[in-house]
């Protein structure tokens, strides 16, 4: 049913990610800005942003967009469809040059997450998926069907190289967790979704933008995502801010003592 806008959400991510790259390997360096919330910004979030919005609005003139590096235009929450898109996920890592940023496009149908593109520019790494049709990750050419784990044993953890959490760090300690990956933008989803990690524990505060592809590709891998007070995340809202957290894990990890208690609550 998402086809045309998979296809072109795919093809424009990689466009992206090459306008991207060049930023990147420019030894003169880049200059860095801050934004009004001291969020960093770089010629390459601004390239990247100006070529995925100019495709979609070019083959899907009647859709709404939400993208961080523009100006939120409220007429996009009368609109059914609405790509959301984060041109550039993982600026703290595109500026420490570890590779490990994204480029995100998802579209939401009546406010639920339809299609998510996750592209990896530093690897020329895809993962997406469409609802009903699955997840998938193509790399070194090669596609293959992705889906989560069914471990629940010695657990995989996912979390943030850049963005720490005490209450995640409690949780951690608690339960004596030794398995932990810590990987910048929304590879911590990917992970997830291809069976590499079990769970992704989200208390910080984060965006539309950067949930709404992630969270598709994790549910069409048969896993779950949910807000941490474990309502559904929903996209295209008056007010763009994640501000309950969320996680992504397995199905089998949902029965565990260390979810059960994710809020912090004692056993």
């Amino acid at each position: 049913m998402w086809d045309k806008e998979l296809e072109i959400s795919k093809k424009c991510a990689v466009e992206a990610g090459k306008a991207i790259m060049e930023v990147y390997r420019d030894e003169k360096g880049f200059e860095i800005t801050k934004k009004e919330d001291s969020s960093p910004l770089t010629a390459a979030d601004m390239a990247s942003n100006a070529i995925i919005t100019k495709a979609l609005r070019t083959a899907f003139p009647d859709y709404a967009i939400l993208s961080e590096e523009e100006k939120d235009n409220k007429q996009r929450l009368n609109k059914d469809l609405c790509f959301v898109v984060d041109p550039l996920d993982g600026t703290k890592e595109f500026i420490k040059r570890n590779g490990q940023f994204t480029v995100n496009i998802a579209l939401s149908y009546k406010h639920r997450t339809v299609m998510g593109v996750i592209y990896v520019p530093a690897t020329g790494e895809m993962y997406y998926a469409a609802k009903g049709l699955g997840a998938y990750r193509t790399a070194d050419g090669i596609t293959e069907k992705i889906a989560v784990s069914d471990r629940k044993e010695d657990i995989r953890l996912v979390a943030s190289s850049s963005h720490g959490s005490d209450r995640l760090e409690e949780l951690i300690e608690r339960y004596d967790i030794k398995n932990i990956v810590k990987i910048g933008s929304s590879l911590k989803g990917c992970l997830v979704a291809k069976g590499d990690a079990e769970v992704y524990f989200r208390y910080n505060p984060t965006m539309e933008w950067d949930t709404a592809a992630m969270q598709c590709i994790v549910e069409e891998a048969g896993g779950v995502f949910r807000q941490m007070d474990d309502s559904e995340m929903l996209y295209n809202r008056e007010n763009s801010l994640n501000d309950k957290g969320f996680y992504a894990c397995n199905q089998r990890v949902l029965q565990l003592p260390l979810f059960i208690n994710r809020q912090g609550n004692s056993i």
